[in-house]
């Protein structure tokens, strides 16, 4: 990667961390979960209005790290309109980047290869992952339950 594409990665990660995309609550979400990293006090909640398969609308809300606060401000962006499958697929492409089992250039990940540098500092990939764990428990979580929080060790 050259250092041009380096700045520019940079500079979306910094972007997404100021001003947050989808930030906020939904009025009225179907699906939601927590997410906690112990070993960094990141918290980020995610709100889902799941229809008919598709991820209708989505918010965050939480504090963290600019790693985690960007990363799951793309997220949100990525999923937005997208049915259900498609929004896990892209999280196992993400996570098997960030955990170096894909190849950034061959994963299908959009903006969201901005934070592919992040598999270079293992202690910072829980951060990248949190908001898709919460989303991936969002998801699976019962329609109106009550939130459902990600294990005490989010796991990359």
């Amino acid at each position: 990667m050259s250092q041009a594409e380096q700045d520019l990665y940079q500079e979306v990660v910094l972007e997404h961390k100021r001003a947050p995309r989808n930030y906020g609550h939904l009025a009225h979400p179907t699906h939601q979960a927590e997410g906690t990293n112990p070993s960094c006090g990141d918290r980020i909640a995610v709100e889902l209005a799941l229809e008919h398969g598709t991820v209708r609308d989505i918010a965050f809300t939480g504090q963290g790290c600019a790693i985690c606060m960007a990363s799951t401000s793309m997220m949100t962006e990525a999923v937005k309109g997208r049915e259900v499958a498609a929004a896990q697929a892209l999280q196992q492409h993400f996570r098997a980047v960030l955990t170096g089992e894909e190849a950034p250039e061959a994963a299908p990940l959009g903006k969201l290869v901005s934070l592919a540098g992040v598999r270079q500092y293992p202690s910072r990939i829980k951060c990248a992952l949190l908001g898709w764990h919460a989303l991936m428990h969002a998801i699976a979580a019962p329609q109106g339950a009550a939130p459902a929080t990600t294990p005490p060790e989010v796991q990359p």
